[in-house]
């Protein structure tokens, strides 16, 4: 351990007797020893040493006075006056000096070398670091062992805390993945450390001050770096197998029994009530599947369905929409810029895979985050991957979209307003300004070129459901 002037002055051996009053720096640890015989040693000083000086140059008063207020201002520890040789004792004035400034000197005899006291001094401070850096390296066999033994982050965190004495926490940008204390950490008791992975995840480690770092925070902020790229391993390995069984289910491959077992293999209890919340982002979806989490989201089931981040969540009243918001905030804080939908509340499998359904068409609306809307059965059928919907829809409105394109024959525009106005022909021809026999001519080339006669039950049907699709179509793609 480094040593102190006061426990200079207990080695017998080297027979140092103190000649000043001053007690400041005495038990201060002494970082060197600096040996001069220069009038102002204070530019070749960095504070902490212990002065050696014979006195050859302070013959004066004055002299003496001016040295010992270069040392003092210095920072220096205390001053050993070797006596002797220049002087046979140690000056009053320089003693006055010392004390008057707070100033610790004590008298070296003359069978006592310079060098015996450097030794001394250069032997504690080479015992002192051998002994911080037993402890580092017992620190960072604790550290490592934490994870290796599966203790995990938090694991290492607690002894890292202990190791410091103090409190630690770790934070993700929104998102707190340990405290170890009651409250949230802020920067004006705290101190941070930033943790690199490499990624738009990075953390900060946070110390509550007063603490002593010993070297060994910059080995945790190694070692949580390499946890936090293996978690992101792991995260994007649980999603792609819980993405796989949402998958099934939302296409209905799976018998309930069967899709509820599954379901329950993922942690989602299908026989609650659900909600779906989905993240989608054009720009970032790659960044985005593997993103973290925001708090209020931790313990949520989490899946990569398509290019879509996939979050099933219990309906226990904390409210989805202030989840989902959370998450929006959480991503824009990652730079992950993505488009959010709820989906409504359900129970069993069929209901979570409506709720999917609601909340893919949610987010097709654009905003940040999107409330959920009852789906109609037509925006069911084009949302499933398994009716070729649209493609039908184009096949019957195709027709009709060249003709007008060749002869501005406004078919479609008739079409969609015969069909809103329940097949009335007067109805039509007041909307468009034309005359009834125009309508009915139109309608006939409607039925000619397509195939179906918006008269008849079951063709409007067709022809009703086409535009819808059409329509719902258009907003999906743009």
């Amino acid at each position: 351990m480094a040593i102190s002037l006061a426990a200079l002055l207990a080695v017998q051996s080297l027979g140092l007797k103190k000649s000043s009053l001053a007690e400041t720096t005495s038990h201060q640890d002494i970082r060197w020893v600096a040996v001069t015989e220069l009038e102002d040693p204070q530019r070749f000083l960095n504070g902490g040493e212990l002065v050696l000086t014979t006195g050859l140059r302070m013959k004066t008063a004055p002299e003496q006075r001016r040295f010992v207020r270069q040392v003092q201002r210095a920072g220096a520890v205390g001053i050993g006056f070797g006596v002797g040789l220049s002087h046979e004792a140690v000056p009053p004035a320089l003693i006055a000096e010392a004390n008057r400034w707070g100033l610790p000197v004590v008298e070296v005899p003359y069978g006592t070398p310079f060098i015996a006291i450097s030794k001394l001094v250069a032997d504690a401070q080479s015992a002192d670091h051998y002994s911080k850096l037993e402890r580092l390296i017992a620190g960072h066999q604790i550290l490592a062992r934490a994870l290796l033994t599966g203790g995990g982050l938090a694991e290492l965190l607690r002894h890292l805390g202990g190791m410091l004495r103090t409190e630690i926490a770790l934070t993700q940008f929104t998102a707190q993945l340990y405290n170890s204390g009651s409250e949230p950490p802020t920067a004006d008791s705290w101190t941070t450390y930033p943790i690199p992975t490499g990624r738009r995840d990075a953390c900060t480690l946070w110390v509550k001050q007063p603490f002593e770092d010993s070297g060994i925070i910059g080995y945790a902020q190694n070692l949580i770096s390499v946890e936090l790229n293996n978690m992101v391993k792991q995260r994007q390995a649980e999603r792609a197998l819980c993405g796989q069984v949402l998958e099934d289910v939302i296409h209905g491959t799976l018998d309930p029994s069967e899709a509820q077992r599954r379901l329950a293999g993922t942690g989602i209890n299908s026989t609650r009530k659900n909600v779906v919340i989905l993240a989608g982002s054009e720009a970032h979806h790659k960044q985005l599947v593997s993103s973290s989490l925001p708090q209020s989201l931790e313990n949520a089931v989490t899946a990569v369905v398509g290019k879509d981040l996939v979050t099933v969540v219990p309906d226990d009243g904390r409210g989805a929409t202030a989840m989902a918001r959370s998450l929006s905030d959480h991503l824009a804080e990652a730079g992950i810029h993505a488009t959010i939908g709820i989906g409504g509340a359900y129970t069993k499998p069929n209901g979570l895979r409506w709720s999917y359904f609601e909340a893919r068409d949610a987010a097709s609306h654009g905003l940040p985050v999107n409330e959920p809307e009852r789906l109609s059965l037509t925006s069911l059928l084009l949302a499933s991957e398994d009716v070729p919907l649209a493609d039908m829809a184009n096949e019957s409105l195709d027709p009709l979209r060249s003709f007008d394109a060749a002869h501005g024959a406004e078919l479609m525009a008739t079409l969609e307003s015969y069909l809103n106005n329940n097949g009335s022909v007067a109805a039509v021809a007041e909307a468009l300004t034309l005359h009834r026999n125009t309508v009915r001519y139109r309608l006939a080339q409607i039925t000619e070129l397509t195939g179906y006669d918006p008269s008849v039950t079951a063709d409007r049907v067709q022809l009703w459901l086409a535009l819808a699709v059409a329509r719902l179509g258009a907003r999906h793609a743009g």
